[in-house]
């Protein structure tokens, strides 16, 4: 039998090949770019892991300093004269800026400084090795026996002397604890990632005002005592210094990981947004092709094919459309993630990979289940139209008879599944995702889906009175539209997707816009914004400079902020300390969500950010500690407050109790009120002037500011406008392919009413009425669908990925041209389909019967 069928299948694929094409090349769009998406990020996350390890090396065990001034290195020798350690190897990490020569553009390096005997067997890519034998060949503790430290001696590795374009032997400025300083490029090391120049400790130390600091101790373990029992042991024997905290070797890649996952996660459910696109493809093509051949069905029926077996031919059609495309779309996603690769590097866009250009990975697992996906896919689309063909009547289709009146439609299924689709939009992540989200837009679609019977049914219960007497032409396109109820739910099940996810993206886009511009509003108060270009060390200005600025002609009032990096979790990213005037009104000075706590007299407040207050589990009243140089301080959250600028999250503070818990003075950024009549170009020019060339500094108009964030978020999601133009376009495939493959159906019904005395005109009219009635009900079932979907998008699966929240905005002039011109679209379609109901051949097939 299963020989037969493949017989058939070859059969059809050759009389309709363009239709089957369609079809093979929707799912394979979906594949490639799912799997593309899951290459890329495999790839940039295993050349990101294999690069941390590079630089940190393999210990057993390290501790890490929470902040970026580090730790008191009195703690090496404690740990190094321990019996259960091995060897211990000090590290001090440091972000500093280089350049080759004074007016060149500085470029930020990770400076690390080691001791290479005590790092020769922890972290050998990491081995500093003199001139051009950085790539292979010279023993690495002999190498690392015969180095002389030196204070001026830099190794980089290739991605730090391809940045700064720098050969050994070559000299290297740096931004240090006194200014500029010349280096001497000595050599390479092998370490792979973001630009890394290593020095000796005592040279990163002493050059950098870090004396007596560490940022890290590297331990390996002697053999047969593991991690935790050497933790145990630390703890029994004291607690350890304040600022420092237990890690692993591997907790940056851990870190993001985390943090891209709900990015990759994202990326991942939009990109089976397309496999589902794929799937409404194939269900128009294979109904119109079970619609061409219902003869056919109905001659195989009669002399003996089994209704099961008309079935299992349209599936295993189908099966084949899958497994092709499938295949089709893998090797086209390898094809995209190579080239996006090599072109752009394992960014994803998010900003988790920057400076990593990594290597083709295979996430085998992951392909797989793309192929699967892609399968399932165009099986669940030939599901419906196969359960047609094995429901045909055979005797009756030879005449052209149909299957009398159907049953009425019920709202229940569709109740059930919207009530579903409400209950899991209410459960939390599952492991940090919003996934019971999507599962809940997922119920939504298909309830939606569901009720378009039920609404074309409740539409057009009752026959209007403008009918009445209107002629038989429109109460026979009523009629019609009415009975034909259940053909309605396939005819524009891809308008109600479509349109359904198209109001969806306008939706969240617009609120997110909104949110960003009214919080660019609250958070840019002053006239200009300037801050130092350089990084690392010279991220701050010096005091002179700063007070000079308030003393410029032109500028009313200057207010100083800084900015620093705290380390709260060894597991999450270090959270931004901002450090700004917040004018003894926080509500005034921060965008707070909610209200803030009253103050307690005698504790200090902070303020922190959602996505902070999402990360490490903090709330209003929480009293937390924060790490900073001085020692850790315990404080009081007053309130949260709404930040888009920093994913990782952040912590306000006034800048009196940061300067007084700290005793760090140092200014990162101004914020600049000018004088009324003030021009900002000559501010500018003036703030440039005393600024010099050693102090590279940034300066912008909070307008021009606004305009290039507003321009960059839309550029950001300019590719949703091409995903909604997609989504239309592939509901309109639908809705042309649904109306074929009916209008072929119909031809024998067409033919008669044409025996009738209908003419062309009015059998036109006819169609485009019955389908402008269900586009009706599509349309109605969309946007209602579209906009409870953007809230759970909105309201769930954005502040479960990523910590934002924002209020729901519809913009109902966007909304209302989006309805028209899917209403005018699918009309004009329409008319195009029913051309062929009017046509010669639907007078012809009446002779069939003759």
């Amino acid at each position: 039998m299963w020989r037969h069928l493949l017989s058939l299948i070859r059969a059809e694929w050759r009389h309709h090949p363009w239709q089957h094409a369609v079809a093979l090349l929707a799912v394979a769009l979906g594949v490639a770019l799912a799997s593309s998406v899951q290459l890329i990020n495999a790839s940039a996350l295993a050349e990101f892991a294999q690069a941390v390890r590079a630089a940190n090396g393999q210990p057993d065990a390290v501790l890490a300093a929470r902040s970026r001034d580090g730790f008191d290195d009195a703690l090496y020798a404690r740990v190094a004269t321990d019996e259960a350690v091995a060897l211990a190897s000090p590290v001090l990490e440091i972000d500093a800026a280089a350049r080759r020569e004074a007016g060149t553009p500085p470029v930020t390096l990770k400076l690390v400084g080691l001791d290479p005997l005590k790092a020769v067997t922890i972290a050998p890519a990491l081995l500093p090795r003199p001139g051009e034998a950085a790539t292979g060949g010279v023993d690495a503790e002999a190498a690392a026996r015969a180095l002389t430290p030196a204070a001026d001696a830099l190794y980089l590795n290739p991605a730090a002397a391809q940045a700064l374009g720098v050969a050994p032997g070559a000299t290297l400025w740096l931004a240090t604890a006194q200014g500029w300083q010349p280096f001497r490029v000595a050599g390479r090391v092998s370490a792979g990632g973001a630009a890394l120049a290593v020095l000796d400790i005592a040279a990163a130390q002493s050059r950098f005002g870090r004396d007596g600091r560490l940022t890290r101790i590297d331990v390996q373990l002697v053999t047969g005592i593991t991690p935790q029992a050497w933790q145990r042991s630390v703890q029994a024997a004291g607690p350890l210094p304040e600022g420092v905290t237990w890690a692993a070797g591997d907790d940056a890649v851990q870190r993001v990981s985390n943090l891209s996952r709900a990015y990759r996660v994202n990326l991942g459910v939009l990109a089976l947004v397309a496999l589902l696109v794929g799937g409404f493809l194939v269900y128009s093509v294979v109904s119109l092709s079970v619609a061409q051949r219902t003869p056919q069905f109905a001659l195989l029926g009669v002399l003996g094919l089994a209704a099961r077996d008309r079935r299992a031919l349209v599936m295993a059609e189908s099966a084949a459309i899958g497994l092709a495309g499938s295949a089709l779309g893998l090797a086209g996603g390898i094809g995209l993630a190579a080239t996006a690769l090599r072109l752009l590097g394992g960014d994803l866009g998010g900003g988790y990979f920057t400076g990593v250009t990594p290597t083709l990975a295979w996430p085998w697992p992951e392909l797989v289940a793309c192929f699967a996906l892609g399968t399932a896919a165009a099986l669940a689309g030939a599901w419906w139209p196969a359960r047609q063909a094995e429901a045909l009547a055979p005797a009756l289709a030879l005449k052209g008879l149909g299957t009398g009146s159907p049953a009425p439609a019920r709202a229940a299924p569709a109740l059930v599944l919207v009530a579903a689709g409400g209950l899991l939009a209410l459960a939390p992540p599952i492991g940090g995702l919003p996934l019971a989200a999507y599962a809940a837009v997922a119920a939504l679609l298909a309830g939606g889906v569901s009720a378009v019977p039920w609404v074309v049914q409740q539409l057009l219960a009752h026959p209007p009175r403008a009918l009445i007497g209107q002629g038989a032409v429109p109460l026979l396109a009523w009629r019609r539209a009415h009975f034909a109820r259940q053909t309605a739910g396939a005819t524009v099940a891809g308008v109600v997707a479509s349109l359904a996810l198209s109001v969806a993206i306008t939706v969240m886009v617009a609120s997110f816009r909104d949110a960003v511009t009214d919080w660019l509003d609250s958070v840019l108060p002053a006239d200009l914004y300037l801050r130092a270009q350089a990084g690392g060390e010279r991220a701050v200005l010096p005091p002179a400079f700063v007070a000079a600025a308030a003393r410029l002609p032109g500028v009313q009032r200057v207010q100083a902020g800084r900015q620093v990096p705290l380390l709260i979790s060894p597991q999450q990213p270090p959270v931004t300390l901002v450090a700004r005037d917040l004018d003894g009104d926080p509500a005034r000075a921060l965008p707070l969500v909610g209200d803030a706590r009253p103050a307690v007299p005698g504790e200090t407040a902070v303020w922190v950010s959602e996505p902070a207050a999402a990360l490490h589990g903090w709330q209003a009243g929480d009293r937390i500690t924060l790490p900073l140089a001085a020692g850790a301080a315990t404080v009081r959250v007053r309130g949260v407050w709404r930040d888009y600028a920093r994913q990782f999250g952040a912590i306000a503070i006034d800048t009196a109790d940061y300067r007084r818990l700290s005793g760090d003075t140092a200014v990162s950024d101004l914020a600049i009120w000018l004088a009324p009549g003030a021009a900002p170009a000559a501010v500018q020019t003036a703030l440039q002037a005393r600024a010099g060339p050693d102090l590279p500094v940034e300066m912008i108009g909070t307008q021009e500011l606004r305009r290039i964030s507003l321009a960059i978020f839309d550029r950001s999601f300019a590719v949703t406008v091409y995903l909604q133009a997609a989504a239309i376009g592939v509901g309109l495939v639908g809705v042309a392919a649904s109306l074929s493959a009916q209008v072929l159906a119909r031809r024998k019904e067409f033919g008669l009413l044409a025996h009738l005395g209908l003419t062309r005109r009015q059998m036109l009219a006819l169609v485009a009425a019955e389908t402008g009635a269900w586009l009706l009900a599509g349309v109605v079932v969309g946007l209602a669908l579209g906009v409870a979907m953007a809230a759970v998008l909105v309201h769930v699966v954005n502040p479960q990925s990523f910590h934002w929240t924002m209020p729901l905005h519809l913009p109902a002039p966007r909304l209302a041209a989006l309805a028209a011109a899917v209403l005018a679209a699918g009309g004009l379609t329409a008319l195009l389909a029913a051309r062929r109901a009017a046509g010669r051949d639907a007078v012809l097939a009446v002779k069939e019967d003759w």
